[in-house]
């Protein structure tokens, strides 16, 4: 139930709503990064645990986290109504990731990865990504089992062996899946003008 005060109510507690949310940050209110914090927290917390796993102390994951945060704070104009949620993702994603490429930890990304433009990336690169849904769509397009295998390695960090694990599928089926994904999103998102040829 959302009340003319900007909260909306689940189970007993007042939340603010995200509408509400993203103005108090835009406009410099410190309230308005709380509530983002009370909100997407846990969430935030749980995308970058999953790519750090125990690569590093837990310090060094809060800060992370931290810093998802801060980002969202720096770049407001970023945040926009029904997509905030993955945004931090994004953000979160890419930057546990950095991480770990700057302490010479290897992502569980086999071969090469596609390069898709993230939110450290020059200004309006990821906006217009996230705008458009383009990568997204292309995921979409995938057919059902090559799809999830897609996510569950590019988006929930899963290695292969984890993949084959959890589907029952062998590794090799896994990493000639991944193989054509990435063929069949660079050539959809190149014809949609999303990605330059080499």
């Amino acid at each position: 139930m959302i009340g003319e005060s900007g909260f909306q109510i689940s189970s007993g507690v007042f939340l603010m709503r995200e509408e509400v949310i993203i103005e108090k940050i835009q406009s410099g209110n410190p309230a308005g990064l709380e509530a983002l914090m009370d909100r997407y927290l846990p969430y935030v917390s749980a995308v970058v645990w999953h790519i750090l796993r125990n690569a590093m102390p837990a310090e060094d994951g809060e800060e992370i986290v931290s810093d998802v945060f801060l980002a969202a704070w720096s770049r407001p104009e970023a945040l926009r109504p029904g997509s905030v949620k993955a945004w931090l993702g994004a953000v979160a994603r890419n930057k546990a990731k950095n991480r770990l490429r700057q302490i010479n930890r290897t992502l569980p990304l086999e071969e090469d990865a596609l390069d898709i433009p993230g939110p450290d990336d020059p200004p309006g690169e990821y906006e217009r990504a996230v705008e458009r849904q383009q990568v997204r769509q292309a995921v979409d397009s995938l057919p059902g089992p090559d799809r999830e295998i897609f996510l569950r390695h590019y988006y929930y960090a899963q290695t292969v062996q984890e993949i084959a694990r959890c589907m029952r599928i062998n590794e090799s089926t896994i990493k000639t899946k991944l193989r054509r994904g990435r063929m069949k999103l660079k050539e959809i998102l190149t014809r949609e003008g999303f990605l330059r040829e080499a």
